[in-house]
């Protein structure tokens, strides 16, 4: 759609949006100020965004604004900029305006313009950089660290080894009262859904603390040896928070398993980490439906499991002989209530948490956190979203995905409280929510916002707490994301892409530069990163270009090992050099502008993402194949829309016979869908089929789906032309 620049805009082009007269004529005469009184596009966005636009005015007149404003402008228009007073009151504003000169020398001019001299400090100067954030955040080792960073001389483990020699507990760093954070201080503010109507529920640091505590020692009571796994199949609420936080602080490593799963993948999951027991719910409710998630957890065949109630104080069905209810299980320490449990300190690289990310081999990867990587995410936290006490974040996400520890951690450690709502985020009642409890950090998934904005879920509801905004999951939409800032008064949008490998975050944004939507505008701290070119090695640093990104290998808080893969063959091997440094593969596309922000273009390998959820496409392809006698093979694609946004599924079908050209796709896709969502997740859509006569392959017989993906991107461009 074309726009009109700003100065051609006229009263009845406000009306035909359905602006009244009265209130075009206002409007009108305050943007012609704004005008006048602006030099530049982004001044007068920024002027805009602040004095005129709302989230009562249509979303229509918003992009009227947004495009009229940037229409001669070129790529890359920033919808927010840094004010240097709010600036420097940020984590890292206050730190540079500290110690800026310190770091950086007389290049230091001040927080905004020389943030990226001190991203380039972080990777260059590990050593001062990590020692410097760890003392921010105020982490207590019982044992202090020889150094940050020890780097490997042999080559078997290029990451190096961080911390060596500390001795730390991430759950005792979540639960001390440091950042001056008081014992009455509210940690977690939650609200169940169907309880809209009545107010946010909350829990101080001491009641967490003691409930913590006390789950830790009914943990101690069951006798289990030392470092046991121990699974978590739960909805993020504040039992499953308690239950993460105590199985932490007993020197037990959690074993992380979304609730969607059904029970094969729950199995998988259970034999790779060979947890020795597991929590669970009962049931799940949302809205009128219970979910039987206990019943999944009895056909994976688990081992011992402890059921917590999903409403009330007891179970809604009978236990397995072996089981316990949650009151039992806390009955075995009734006598320690209020005792301090002496947290399990372990070595820095030690685990702590075992997470699943898929592969491309059909089997998920089993990636072990250690006692580094909540460090990592906290530390992104307080660096690239600015989360410290006083704020509530919100983040709606599972302890069986990475970004469940990593709200646990990245609001606890930095004295900050976390939101929790226990129910659907795509309706209303999570908006009201938003609202009631008061969120200043609000963390997204772009096909959350997409729901949002088409069911107009936010309506009437007060988001103006919320300092900014963090995404992470899929790509995102300019649209899409031009709306949600408009929720909160043109608030930034923080885009945050990492990896369950790598414990948060390789490429962001910050609230000391200048933030254009969907796009990144920063390596995080601590990380450089390259994109290959055609030849496989990087291109000039700050050219711009596409290609499969790579990283740098020394990351703090990075994956050294696989419970079930060769971690070195899965990031290593083959990969190019840089300044005699092997590089740390990581398998998306990332473009790099001509004026320095990163955009993602989805997966380079044959790994897809789908709803914030990375998924293999032989195991979507092992499903299919076998859902119709007449397919011979398939091949499952990820396929960004032509607008941008998240990958959709896109399956490639071959046919036995080629005789056989009028079977009905649509039918075949139900199919598909039916059985991708009940034996891998119910999240997971097919969007279309399409046939083809035989698939793209190899000499060695490989299948080629980056083709596939080239030839169905295209397809889908020209038929939007």
């Amino acid at each position: 759609m074309a726009y009109k620049s700003l100065n051609s805009i006229t009263r009845s082009d406000l009306e035909a949006l359905g602006i009244s007269g009265d209130v075009s004529e206002k409007l009108l005469k305050d943007l012609n100020e704004i005008i006048h009184s602006s030099s530049t596009p982004p001044e007068t966005w920024i002027q805009i965004s602040r004095r005129i636009l709302h989230p009562n005015l249509p979303f229509s007149f918003h992009q009227m604004m947004y495009y009229g404003c940037y229409k001669d402008f070129g790529p890359d228009p920033p919808a927010w900029l840094p004010d240097p007073k709010v600036a420097s009151l940020t984590n890292v504003g206050k730190l540079l305006e500290r110690r800026g000169k310190e770091f950086l020398g007389e290049n230091y001019k001040n927080s905004i313009s020389s943030f990226s001299s001190f991203q380039e400090f972080s990777v260059s100067n590990p050593e001062v950089y990590w020692r410097t954030v760890l003392e921010e955040l105020n982490i207590v080792f019982s044992v202090p660290p020889k150094c940050i960073l020890e780097k490997d001389t042999s080559g078997d483990n290029p990451g190096g080894t961080w911390l060596p020699g500390a001795y730390l507990n991430p759950a005792r760093n979540c639960l001390n009262n440091g950042f001056k954070r008081r014992l009455d201080d509210i940690v977690i503010r939650w609200r169940d859904e169907g309880s809209d109507d009545l107010p946010v529920n909350t829990m101080t640091l001491l009641e967490l603390r003691s409930q913590v505590w006390l789950a830790a020692h009914a943990l101690s009571a069951l006798d289990l040896e030392e470092e046991s796994a121990i699974a978590v199949d739960m909805p993020m609420n504040v039992e499953s928070v308690i239950i993460y936080l105590a199985i932490v602080l007993a020197g037990y490593v959690v074993v992380s398993i979304a609730d969607s799963f059904s029970p094969r993948e729950i199995s998988t999951r259970l034999k790779i980490s060979k947890a020795k027991a597991i929590f669970t719910q009962d049931v799940i409710i949302r809205g009128d439906k219970s979910i039987p998630l206990y019943r999944r957890v009895i056909d994976a065949e688990a081992p011992l499991a402890i059921v917590v109630p999903a409403r009330g104080s007891s179970c809604r069905m009978k236990l397995r002989e072996k089981d316990l209810s949650w009151n039992n299980f806390l009955g075995k320490a009734r006598n320690l209530r209020g005792v301090e449990y002496v947290a399990v300190e372990k070595p820095a690289g030690a685990y702590t948490n075992i997470l699943f990310s898929s592969g491309t081999t059909g089997e998920p990867k089993a990636i072990p956190w250690t006692n580094i990587s909540p460090l990592k995410s906290a530390a992104d936290a307080w660096c690239h979203l600015d989360v410290h006490r006083g704020d509530v974040v919100a983040w709606p996400t599972n302890l069986g995905w990475m970004m469940g520890p990593w709200l646990v951690y990245a609001s606890l450690i930095n004295g900050a409280c976390m939101a929790l709502y226990n129910g659907s985020p795509l309706g209303p009642t999570f908006a009201k929510f938003v609202q009631d409890a008061e969120v200043t950090v609000l963390g997204v998934i772009p096909s959350i916002v997409r729901t949002w904005q088409n069911s107009n879920s936010t309506s009437g509801y007060d988001w103006s707490r919320i300092r900014c905004f963090g995404s992470t999951g899929e790509a995102s939409n300019i649209d899409e994301y031009l709306w949600l800032m408009g929720r909160a008064h043109y608030k930034p949008v923080i885009e945050y892409c990492g990896g369950t490998e790598i414990g948060g975050s390789f490429i962001s944004g910050s609230l000391l530069q200048p933030q254009s939507l969907a796009a990144f505008s920063t390596a995080v701290m601590g990380c450089k990163l390259f994109i290959l070119g055609e030849d496989g090695n990087p291109i000039p640093p700050y050219a711009a270009g596409v290609g499969e990104l790579a990283l740098c290998p020394h990351m703090f808080g990075a994956s050294s090992t696989l419970l079930n893969g060769n971690h070195f063959k899965v990031y290593f091997q083959g990969m190019p050099t840089f300044q005699g440094q092997i590089l740390r593969r990581h398998g998306d596309l990332f473009e790099r502008t001509s004026k320095g922000y990163y955009r993602a273009h989805g997966r380079a390998d044959d790994t897809m993402n789908l709803g914030g959820i990375k998924v293999g496409s032989i195991e979507i392809e092992r499903v299919c194949n076998s859902v119709d006698d007449s397919v011979l093979e398939t091949a499952a694609i990820g396929v960004p829309p032509p607008s941008g946004g998240p990958e959709q599924l896109v399956i490639a079908v071959v046919f036995k016979s080629p005789e056989i050209s009028n079977h009905d796709l649509n039918l075949l896709k139900k199919s598909f869908n039916s059985e991708i969502q009940k034996k891998l997740n119910p999240l997971f859509k097919v969007s279309s089929v399409v046939t083809l006569p035989s698939l793209p392959r190899t000499a060695t017989n490989k299948v080629m789906r980056r083709v596939l993906r080239q030839q169905l991107t295209q397809t889908s461009l020209n038929s939007k032309l």
